[in-house]
């Protein structure tokens, strides 16, 4: 008889009882009472020569509320157990460093470590917002761990895209972030139930040129593999794995290139064929990233004289937000109201160097005639880091937080 762990089931932790003392603890921690505020003025609060303008839709979408609540609800249903998580829940460090706060342990989520091979019958992993690589899940099922998966369903609804293009011989093409933990999970559901499928991944207009070049003229094999080195799976051969393609995305991706990028792989394959019928193309953006974008988009059609995206450094939606804002006015990338130095110094992410940097706001929050700032907040951000930069930005122009909640 075999002595290998059986495989258990995942976990579904969302029980009645448990719930509502999660929801109570989750609101104690993200909830903010400045923002409510706002929200109930039309998302917009003038005091003296200073206004605040908050996008209609921002900060937590509904995947991210699940995801946290489920890894709240799994210290309390497993109080004794290690609980551990593949790399973060989601992207933003305040909820990463309260999962801490509970025991919840961090395992690395960019290999597949021994960390994996020590996990027990008796331990609890959870599978993050993001999901997780096909092996990895099956990893731990192996070790015979615990499972609470709190992956997103609109993910998953790329992944069942994805396999159902394996299964009928179609290859992904993957429009996301190599690197990212969306993309990484998504290209290993590509490959389907019998590890034959095939993928590609592709991030910028000038990786779609390469695609396309490829499938109208052709050319060399080798230098289109360089290319796209690391981004390919195992055995593709564009000679063969590019007749018949399908695309799909990493849901967080700015909409306007998802959409011009299924447009232009399109076109090349009608270019190609003289039609489309090796083509399929299905719209993977997620609810809430295309609200928060068009949301901004509203927001810009007012005149504003700064802009302020709060959310972690690495989540893709937030950039989205930063880049559609920084084509329209002065735009700031913070993780944190410390992040707002003084009235002329600011901290923020610059999507162009990649980096932290300091720099000058240039004046514009430092004068005395009326000034408008826009604040909005990526799907992973939380309230209170929200009435945080609100709060900081109004005590920059001289005006308290009593004096805001006073309103």
């Amino acid at each position: 008889m075999s002595d290998k762990p059986v495989k258990k089931k995942r976990v579904n932790v969302r029980r009645p009882d448990v719930m509502a003392k999660v929801q109570a603890e989750v609101e104690a921690h993200y909830r903010s009472e400045v923002v409510d505020l706002v929200k109930a003025r039309g998302n917009q609060l003038t005091i003296g020569n200073t206004t605040v303008r908050l996008a209609q839709k921002f900060g937590f979408c509904y995947g991210v509320e699940r995801a946290i609540d489920l890894a709240y609800a799994s210290r309390r249903v497993f109080p004794d157990n290690n609980i551990y998580l593949i790399g973060e829940i989601i992207h933003n460090q305040e909820v990463n460093a309260q999962l801490q706060k509970m025991n919840i342990v961090s395992l690395p989520w960019k290999e597949l470590t021994d960390d994996y091979d020590r996990l027990t019958e008796d331990d609890v992993v959870i599978v993050p917002a993001f999901g997780a690589p096909v092996s990895y899940v099956e990893k731990i099922q192996e070790q015979g761990a615990q499972i609470v998966d709190t992956t997103c369903g609109d993910v998953m609804k790329v992944w069942r895209r994805v396999k159902s293009y394996a299964k009928d011989g179609i290859t992904s093409i993957i429009h996301g972030k190599a690197g990212h933990e969306e993309t990484r999970a998504t290209a290993s559901h590509a490959l389907g139930p019998e590890k034959n499928g095939q993928y590609l991944l592709v991030l910028t207009l000038a990786d779609v040129a390469v695609l396309t070049d490829y499938l109208i003229n052709g050319g060399s094999k080798e230098e289109f593999m360089t290319y796209f080195s690391g981004k390919t799976s195992d055995g593709f051969d564009p000679e063969t794995h590019l007749e018949f393609v399908g695309v799909a995305n990493q849901t967080t991706m700015l909409k306007s290139e998802t959409e011009e990028i299924q447009g232009l792989v399109g076109k090349a394959i009608r270019e190609r064929d003289g039609n489309t019928d090796k083509f399929k193309v299905f719209d993977t953006i997620c609810g809430a990233t295309q609200e928060r974008q068009d949301a901004l988009f509203g927001m810009l059609k007012r005149p504003m004289d700064v802009l302020l995206v709060v959310g972690g450094y690495n989540s893709s939606n937030t950039s989205h937000l930063v880049e559609i804002g920084e084509k329209e006015l002065p735009s700031f990338f913070i993780n944190s109201a410390d992040c707002l130095k003084s009235l002329e110094t600011i901290v923020h992410f610059d999507l162009h160097q990649q980096e932290e940097v300091e720099c000058s706001y240039g004046g514009i929050l430092n004068r005395e005639e009326p000034v408008v700032i826009g604040v909005t907040a990526g799907a992973s951000c939380p309230n209170n880091l929200i009435e945080d930069t609100i709060v900081r930005a109004f005590e920059l122009r001289g005006i308290s937080r009593d004096q805001v909640l006073a309103c």
